[in-house]
């Protein structure tokens, strides 16, 4: 069967409950259609990019899926028509990621903090020089 991940993301307003229990009924629309969810990771109230229909933040969860195709359309319908999913996007791919998806890898790296490198640092970048480290002119131009 083709492989497929699909992201979906559930309003703001909606309690982290209902989006597990909704994520649990897509799942289960899934299996109807004899296919199986191989994957489930919520990555939570995140920012979106641009305001959708008055929200400013959403619910992510990603599904990785084994379907046939008629299940994701069927999928996909029911988002559709779903009140509570502000967007969702599905794809083909050539295999599933079987450890955490990038978004959830780039949550451990922020809380290592920044290494042996402190903020700001730049290395051995030349300094450049500032307005005020200029030596001071003659307002009439005569040195």
């Amino acid at each position: 069967m083709p492989l497929y991940e699909s992201v979906f993301i559930v309003r703001q307003d909606v309690p982290a409950a209902q989006v597990e229990t909704l994520a649990a009924s897509f799942a289960e629309i899934i299996r109807a259609q004899g296919g199986q969810v191989a994957k489930t990771e919520q990555w939570g109230l995140r920012n979106l990019a641009y305001r959708i229909n008055k929200n400013k933040k959403g619910h992510y969860v990603l599904f990785n899926l084994d379907a046939p195709s008629a299940a994701v359309i069927e999928l996909e319908r029911n988002m559709r028509i779903n009140e509570d999913i502000l967007r969702y996007m599905t794809v083909r791919v050539e295999e599933l990621e079987t450890g955490p998806s990038a978004m959830l890898r780039k949550e451990e790296r922020s809380e290592r903090g920044f290494g042996d490198r402190s903020f700001g640092d730049r290395g051995d970048r030349p300094r450049r020089p500032r307005s005020d480290d200029a030596a001071p002119s003659s307002p009439t131009g005569d040195a």
